[in-house]
């Protein structure tokens, strides 16, 4: 199949009213696993069974249910028994704690059993029956209703979407020059942010929201977010400046490899996968790390120059001073493939946690592809994309044409999960253009009933519930507003950005502090990407993960040797001999010295806006070392004589 198939794949609005047929087989063995449970239930009973033997069993039809047998204060264990097992449905979405339901269902049937005495409750086999007959009928209830709201959802966009769509692709024509471009002061705080965070020492967090490390407060996914930021404004501003800009994000990285980032993954490989010995986080599953590092990993050297990440061991993973799993950015990518392989007969897509499936994460793990792809001349993207938006269509998208946040690899169970179009946009975007386009087209007509204007304001969203923040699990419109904005933005959407960017302003508690930007209303990961939006322009996610900065650029000489926050960069590009600057002053004006390196050794330049120095001789080693005077926005051209 041709890149121009490819890139068309997901321009349809794809309509599933039914399962797919990986998801039907899972549902099937799931309801043949219950019948089984519910006639080894039964069978004490017809056979007269000893009380302990059918109290036993009717814990088999409920968690719990055996209690009911019990008679008397017993009876009061069912509801406490089903409100734990909620709980560990909980423990087994949140961690991938596969074992906590069977521990719970199984272990109280044999709790029951063993407290029942000589005889069981008469009614109880009725009275459990009709609680797995109720709980049966609200489910079926709730899929009908269910299926009809998708039903009338469809139909609306399928109104609107050939309409909205087109509007999406000519504002997606309209994109910038693909030079370098220049940052505001403004945008500058907003780099100030995530520069505070990188630029700590790498054992450090200060700033980040600690909560836990399995859902999506983790600290794995701030990190991954502020590289991302890193990685577009490296290559759309600075794509020759490396100094702190490149140190930042190497930072980040190296965070990344600490044990208390990626240990998660030790806990849920023995409760999830039963493995006590290999808790490799880049072979089986695991997606959440290997998806959304091989997209950071990548974007960096794509966006930088440096290789380093492709030599081996580069990406070392150390559990102890025994025990350490190395990897490179290959490795990781290699991890991936793999995964895909093994699970493309399959859902394709492949989980997070031991059993969970989340589209999102695959998302990330397909941009990773696309960017080794850029980066090395793989042929990945092509390989998977197609049975990859077969099984997205087939098993993971519902009667609204909606992608299904969460479904369950074992039992082919959905569980809900709150994540909208423009969640998944502006990622698509990446390695199939069309599907996000489809989906951005979707979200924003979506989002045009919540747009409000108060008298004398401008434009702003005005929501029914205030959401929650999952960034810091707070109650918060900004991680609901930073994904708006970011995919306004990628799509050239300069309208609805303006809304969103309007509606942080007014919920979300603007703050500056040492001339730092950001939101005290929204989390760590929501001010990350907010910080990205407010550098983006049209294209440019897709272009920092799989196009990356002219290589004329990335070959001319560039800015290094400067501390930060001392000088502020807010321009750093070359046409391969020549380097542009634009500087500012972090704190007090006046005579600073930067270096250039990357010049032609022995070469004399014409430094402009240089003090004293208007000529300078570039070293042996092809450096050189110029004082400028920085006093608010200061231009600086090295040009070679």
């Amino acid at each position: 199949m041709d890149t121009l198939n490819l890139d068309t794949l997901g321009a349809e609005l794809y309509i599933n009213g039914q399962n797919g047929p990986a998801t039907r087989k899972r549902l099937q063995r799931t309801l043949i696993l219950y019948s089984v449970l519910l006639l080894a239930g039964y069978l004490p009973a017809a056979l007269e069974a000893g009380a302990h033997w059918q109290a036993a069993g009717l814990g088999l039809w409920l968690p719990g249910g055996g209690f009911v047998a019990l008679g008397s204060w017993y009876v009061l264990l069912f509801p406490l028994t089903m409100l734990l097992f909620l709980f560990s449905l909980v423990a087994w979405f949140w961690a991938g704690m596969v074992v906590a339901p069977v521990i719970v269902w199984l272990g109280t049937a044999m709790v029951a059993g063993a407290l029942a005495g000589d005889a069981v409750q008469g009614s109880a086999h009725v009275i459990v029956a009709l609680c797995v007959a109720a709980l049966a009928a609200c489910g079926y209830t709730f899929n009908l209703r269910q299926a009809a709201r998708q039903a009338a959802t469809a139909e609306r966009r399928k109104q609107f979407l050939p309409a909205s769509l087109a509007e999406v692709q000519q504002h997606c024509a309209a994109r910038p020059a693909e030079e370098p471009r220049e940052m505001s002061e403004d945008q500058l705080a907003s780099l100030r942010y995530l520069l505070d965070r990188a630029l700590q020492p790498v054992e450090a967090f200060e700033g980040f929201d600690i909560i836990d490390q399995f859902q999506p407060a983790a600290l794995r996914y701030q990190l991954n977010h502020l590289g991302f930021a890193l990685g577009i404004a490296q290559g759309a501003y600075l794509p020759n400046f490396r100094g702190y800009m490149h140190r930042a994000q190497q930072n980040l990285i190296d965070k990344y490899l600490l044990r208390r980032v990626w240990d998660y993954w030790v806990y849920e490989s023995c409760w999830g996968h039963l493995n006590f010995t290999n808790w490799d986080p880049a072979a089986k599953d695991n997606i959440m790390l290997t998806g959304w590092f091989g997209m950071q990993v990548g974007q960096y050297m794509l966006n930088s120059g440096d290789r380093q990440y492709a030599q081996p061991g580069s990406l070392t993973f150390k559990l102890n001073k025994r025990t350490a799993y190395r990897h490179d950015f290959h490795s990781i990518i290699d991890s991936i493939v793999q995964n895909y392989v093994a699970n493309e007969d399959d859902f394709c897509l492949y989980p997070c946690e031991p059993n969970w499936l989340y589209p999102l994460c695959n998302h990330y793990g397909m941009a990773a592809l696309a960017s080794h792809d850029r980066l090395f001349g793989t042929c990945f993207r092509e390989r998977f994309l197609p049975s990859w938006m077969d099984k997205l269509n087939t098993e993971f998208t519902d009667g609204s044409g909606s992608i299904i946040g969460l479904r369950s690899q074992l039992t082919g169970i959905r569980m809900p999960f709150p994540i909208r179009e423009h969640g998944y946009a502006f990622f698509a975007n990446c390695f199939s253009t069309s599907l996000g386009q489809r989906l951005w087209a979707v979200a924003r007509k979506e989002l045009e009933p919540f747009i409000v204007s108060g008298e004398g304001r401008a434009e702003h969203f005005a929501f029914t519930e205030k959401g929650l923040d999952a960034g810091n699990y707070s109650p918060g419109y900004g991680f609901l507003y930073s994904s708006i904005l970011t995919s306004a933005r990628e799509f050239g959407d300069r309208e609805i950005a303006g809304i969103a960017q309007e509606s942080l302003e007014r919920d979300c508690s603007p703050y500056m502090d040492a001339g730092s930007k950001s939101y005290l209303g929204a989390s760590n990961i929501a001010n990350a990407t907010i910080a990205m939006a407010r550098f983006m322009d049209t294209g440019d996610f897709r272009r920092s993960v799989v196009q990356g900065p002219c290589q004329d650029s990335l070959r001319g000489p560039y800015l290094t040797g400067i501390e930060y926050p001392d000088i502020l960069v807010a321009r750093a590009c070359s046409s391969g001999r020549d380097l542009h600057l634009v500087l500012y002053p972090g704190g007090n004006p006046g005579t600073k010295k930067v270096r250039i390196e990357g010049l032609a050794a022995g070469a004399r330049y014409q430094v402009s806006a240089a003090n004293g120095c208007p000529v300078v001789v570039a070293s042996p080693t092809g450096t050189a070392d110029v004082d400028v005077e920085i006093s608010g926005r200061s231009e600086v051209l090295i040009t070679p004589l």
